[in-house]
């Protein structure tokens, strides 16, 4: 498992995060508070964007949002991070919600992992391994029941009966396997982008993308909720193999003891490093996560 954690720790990563109640220059201002640089207001680049230069070179955004309400409300955008960035994003969350951030049940986070040292099968694990264990990880991120039926829908067991059925795993028939026809060149709001978890990206940024997690202002959950997908794509990375058979059933009795199996066994996040990470993703979910059975710890 020590091979996973460090796999997780040199992959990169980058995140969206959505909030009401807060103008882009006014969260421009928060972000630049905590990485320093410029600010420049971007509108020919349309979303109304604000950048924020670090004086690393790397730009944050402040854009719009429709899917926020007609103002648009604000998204910022990461730069592509590394695990030793996660303290300044958290820091960046706790600025923005001092400015006035909120989190309603209209916004999300998304998560991007960068794949471009993927091969196909790998992202296959990926998508195996998130199916396998999907509705533990929704009820985990106590992902909106809303955002399930449009902006992130569950897997599409079709592509995952595609995938089980391809015997090569090569980009053309991943791809074939995630569409339900080749297009290798998929455009920004093509159709199949709006799940849970999102494949069409690895055509055009070279990134997967977790769609699940909830707006938060908070920075332990927006940390706990990177660390989960960082470490399924090095469990995918370094798993001999994978399987989408015997997808675990969501049951009340023992849903948190699931999680922590999952998360200790499963993906190595095991220990005090990662005790905050643990507490963040199974604090919604029922049952003990001692006993299997809620019941025997009562």
């Amino acid at each position: 498992m020590q091979n996973t954690i460090e796999t997780m720790k040199s992959l990169t990563f980058g995140t969206e995060l959505e909030y009401t109640g807060i103008t882009r220059p006014v969260a421009a201002k928060a972000i630049q508070s905590v990485i320093g640089g410029t600010i420049a207001h971007r509108p020919d680049l349309g979303y109304d964007t604000w950048q924020i230069k670090s004086p690393d070179g790397r730009i944050w955004k402040a854009i719009s949002d429709g899917s926020l309400g007609a103002g648009g409300g604000c998204e910022v955008v990461t730069p592509i991070l590394r695990w030793e960035d996660m303290e300044t994003l958290q820091e960046v969350v706790r600025s923005l919600r001092k400015a006035g951030a909120k989190a309603t049940s209209d916004t999300s986070q998304h998560i991007h992992i960068g794949a471009q040292s993927f091969n196909p099968t790998q992202i296959a694990n990926f998508a195996k391994i998130f199916y396998k264990q999907e509705e533990l990880i929704l009820k985990s991120l106590g992902t909106w029941e809303h955002r399930l039926g449009h902006y992130a829908k569950r897997t599409d067991r079709g592509f995952i009966e595609r995938l089980n059925a391809t015997r090569q795993i090569t980009n053309e028939s991943l791809n074939k396997a995630w569409f339900g026809e080749l297009n290798m060149h998929p455009t920004h709001y093509e159709n199949h982008r709006y799940r849970d978890l999102n494949l069409n990206n690895i055509w055009r940024t070279g990134t997967i993308e977790v769609r699940a997690a909830n707006g938060s202002t908070h920075a332990g959950e927006i940390k706990a909720n990177i660390i989960l997908c960082l470490a399924i794509a090095a469990k995918a990375l370094t798993a001999k193999s994978t399987s989408s058979k015997n997808r675990r059933e969501y049951d009340t009795r023992s849903a948190k003891y699931d999680m922590r199996v999952f998360l200790v066994c499963g993906l190595g996040l095991n220990g005090d490093e990662f005790k905050n990470t643990r507490q963040h993703l199974l604090k919604r979910l029922p049952g003990s996560a001692a006993w299997k059975n809620a019941e025997r710890a009562a």
